[in-house]
């Protein structure tokens, strides 16, 4: 999958994730589409990457991991804010 960041570079996630990486990659999908406020969704990815890819323990938040985890944040906003009564 390539993601497609703010600043116009690009992400392959086969070529620039780890596998643990995309494991929470998957999670902070999920995350941007249920969480209900930013706080929630960065809490949730903190917890991720604590947890690790089944409990196997801590993942580093490489420097491209964490582009990827401010683009979804950024759809997130986009989304509460075109929620009705927010």
């Amino acid at each position: 999958m390539i993601i497609h960041l703010a600043d116009k570079s690009e992400v392959d996630t086969e070529r620039d994730l780890s596998s643990a990486e995309k494991h929470i990659l998957q999670k902070l999908l999920c995350y941007k589409v249920y969480a209900q406020s930013v706080a929630e969704f960065r809490q949730k990815k903190e917890k991720a990457f604590r947890v690790g890819w089944n409990d196997s323990g801590p993942v580093r938040e490489t420097p491209i991991m964490a582009k990827v985890a401010e683009k979804l944040e950024a759809e997130l906003r986009l989304r509460l804010q075109a929620q009705p009564g927010q």
